[in-house]
């Protein structure tokens, strides 16, 4: 009988346990090595050729000579899978390396692809790609170097959140994805046979949140939120990631909109130090976030008018260039990328938003816009029984339909409030990205199922 040890063991044949174990002295020159990688390009001359290869993290390039090694590399297809052994090289004067190359003394094909795929080696600007091209073969296209950054950062944005939520006291939960109702309304839900019972794709986690905080105060999940809107815009996906929260005997939502300044300088802090190797890749600089501005919803408004000559159109709600003037204003005159807006009108927030005792038509909500577009939504919620059952009727909801809902308001629940951020749209907007799809490995939108 065989047991297998829970102990981990090395790997000795991972090229970054070579790299950190040069750059610690443990490797020194002339020393033999084997790792693993793909082939990333051949760059083959008559008496030498250099060798590239890709790992999860990096580039690295190897040199190849003949005489070292009886290999035909013309045999060798990118993309290919292989062992490499070779010897320590101290010095290289090539600029992707850390400090050594790797002079190889054998190649062993682990598995090569039938033909030889389209290079993915070039930059983005040499390769030119079309949108169409770049998400069709996505299981290509991100293994470009710039593509597989965004993918990324978009994994070091979610360790930064959930690092940040437990350090605070939060607790995780898994909310279901299919629900009998929408939390905001039927409308732009996509409906699904459930054992001959109707039933949707959840648009929001918002009522499990709410129910959660009865349990344990302070919540957050990370989960898919699905939304069943016909638009064709750069910054909308059908499905995407939702980082929810939230949080019981609040004060008021400045206590949420103070938690979420923390949030942001801890992800971006995390970021700039966990994340670097892609950050330079993608070539951004992300700023120490210190303190965020805020601003009622009424004010920006008549403030945006005034500086840009800009007729105030919509009362209800902030339009896409409204927001990028936004943007452009905050950081203009404050050198701030955020802004959080507050007091958004009762007409365009969901039943469960508290209004504002001094003002009514107003609700104790915000946004918070980066680099001139909104990534979150959240506010305090209602949560005494009758003043849910009173706005209800006000909206002339009819409570019946809420029964699992209001359960909890019923049963009891604290002063509380909560926040939701779309992943995607938050990757986008930090590092300028043209296009939410490229925030996300495989982009669902009205148009797009596969692959």
């Amino acid at each position: 009988m065989k047991f297998l040890s829970a102990k981990k063991i090395k790997d000795t044949e991972c090229l970054e346990n070579i790299v950190a174990d040069y750059q610690n002295g443990k490797l020194k020159k002339d020393d033999i090595v084997t790792f693993k990688a793909f082939i990333f390009n051949l760059r083959i001359k008559a008496n030498f050729s250099f060798v590239l290869v890709r790992n999860q993290k990096r580039i690295f390039q190897c040199f190849f000579s003949p005489s070292d090694c009886p290999f035909d590399l013309t045999t060798l297809l990118e993309e290919s899978s292989v062992k490499i052994t070779g010897k320590i090289v101290p010095d290289s004067p090539c600029k992707i390396n850390p400090g050594f190359e790797i002079a190889i003394t054998n190649i062993e094909v682990l598995s090569m692809p039938p033909e030889q795929p389209y290079a993915i080696y070039k930059s983005i600007e040499q390769l030119n790609w079309q949108d169409d091209m770049v998400f069709n073969d996505r299981q290509l296209t991100l293994r470009q170097p710039y593509y597989r950054s965004i993918i990324k950062i978009a994994s070091g944005v979610l360790r930064g959140f959930r690092d940040f939520m437990i350090s605070e006291g939060f607790t995780e939960f898994i909310p279901p994805k299919i629900v009998q109702a929408g939390a905001e309304g039927g409308a732009d839900m996509f409906e699904i046979d459930y054992f001959e019972k109707k039933a949707y794709l959840t648009q929001s986690p918002q009522m499990y949140k709410q129910a959660m905080v009865g349990i344990f105060s302070k919540v957050f999940c990370v989960s898919p939120v699905f939304r069943a809107e016909k638009h064709s815009t750069s910054r909308h996906i059908n499905e995407f990631e939702g980082l929810d929260l939230e949080m019981g005997f609040i004060d008021s939502m400045d206590d949420l909109m103070a938690l979420q300044t923390r949030m942001m300088a801890f992800i971006f802090d995390f970021l700039n130090k966990e994340y670097a190797f892609e950050l330079g890749e993608l070539k951004v600089t992300l700023p120490k976030i210190e303190k965020i501005p805020q601003v009622k919803f009424s004010e920006i408004k008549e403030i945006i008018a005034k500086e840009y000559n800009r007729p105030y159109r919509d009362e209800f709600d902030l339009e896409p260039e409204e927001e990028k003037l936004i943007g452009k204003y905050f950081i203009e005159k404050y050198d701030s990328p955020f802004v959080f807006i507050t007091h958004y009108p009762s007409e365009k927030r969901p039943f469960y938003t508290m209004d504002c005792p001094k003002n009514p038509n107003t609700t104790l909500s915000f946004d918070l816009l980066l680099n001139g577009a909104e990534i979150t939504t959240g506010g305090q919620r209602i949560h005494d029984y009758n003043a849910q059952i009173t706005k209800m009727k006000a909206r002339e909801m009819n409570p019946e339909h809420f029964a699992d809902y209001l359960a909890m308001h019923k049963f009891g629940l604290p002063p509380h409030g909560g926040l939701g951020i779309g992943l995607e749209r938050f990757v986008m907007k930090i590092l300028n990205l043209q296009n939410i799809k490229y925030a996300t490995c495989f982009p669902r939108d009205r148009d797009r199922l596969t692959p």
